[in-house]
């Protein structure tokens, strides 16, 4: 099956939401992709295959609470290498670093465990959404405190208008743009 096909039936199984949220927002639902064993595997597949042209090939893939956890594991898991979560602030034990960013309203942080990751790997962040850029930004910041160089982020949805594109300084790449 080609790449637009597969790309077709998982916009098939996105789902819309007005007003979730709350008034104004439209939420895009990537969840009955997932409940949909084709749509998940035409999703794995693109995801997959586009991981597979990466140069160079990522040393370990990283991804973001909570879900960007639905696919990193399938990521490493197919290409043998490690997967790394980067958590919300007080999930994670041992030492940590942490980056906070912007939320609509106020501000989050995430962490990650110092020892996961080695100075001059190559890292593949992972995530379902890009809207403004703040919670990739600061993963990319994460990782280049502890040395490591992030190959490129890449996500499953991108809304184009939130201009999140502009906030992350690493290589991006979107399946898919509202």
């Amino acid at each position: 099956m080609e790449v637009k096909d597969k790309l077709d039936i998982v916009v098939k199984h996105i789902s819309s939401h007005p007003d979730f949220p709350k008034p104004g927002i439209l939420f895009r639902d990537l969840f009955p992709v997932l409940s949909n064993p084709e749509a998940f595997h035409a999703l794995q597949d693109l995801i997959i295959e586009h991981v597979s042209h990466l140069t160079p090939k990522p040393d370990a893939v990283v991804a973001l609470e909570a879900r960007g956890f639905l696919f990193g594991p399938l990521v490493a898991l197919q290409f043998d290498i490690p997967f790394i979560p980067i958590r919300k602030k007080g999930k994670l034990p041992g030492d940590v670093i942490q980056a906070s960013y912007a939320l609509e309203y106020g501000t989050d942080s995430f962490e990650i465990q110092t020892a996961s990751i080695r100075s001059g790997q190559n890292i593949l962040i992972i995530d379902d959404l890009l809207a403004t850029g703040g919670s990739l930004n600061a993963s990319c910041q994460l990782l280049e405190k502890l040395g490591a160089k992030v190959l490129e982020c890449l996500v499953i949805m991108e809304l184009v208008d939130m201009k999140g594109r502009d906030n992350v300084k690493a290589p991006l790449h979107s399946f898919i743009q509202y």
